[in-house]
């Protein structure tokens, strides 16, 4: 199966959750010295489904998917 890499711009995220609430395998919420952000758990996935969906839920569009090719996804 294929590798997608994932990242959540620190700086766009506002913490909301959607992500983690989505997909919880992939994403979780922390506590920063800048509030709570939303993490990778994995730098790569197969999950291309759940990766997506995370990143259709972003008010903010700060999740990052990329394929293998470098060619961005989300």
């Amino acid at each position: 199966m294929a590798k997608y890499k994932l990242s959540v711009d620190a700086e766009a995220c506002i913490g909301c959750g959607a992500c983690a609430a989505t997909c919880p395998d992939l994403f979780d919420i922390k506590e920063t010295d800048k509030g709570h952000k939303a993490v990778a758990k994995k730098a790569e996935t197969e999950d291309l489904e759940g990766a997506k969906n995370a990143a259709e839920v972003c008010p903010v569009n700060a999740i990052r998917l990329v394929d293998d090719s470098g060619n961005k996804l989300a």
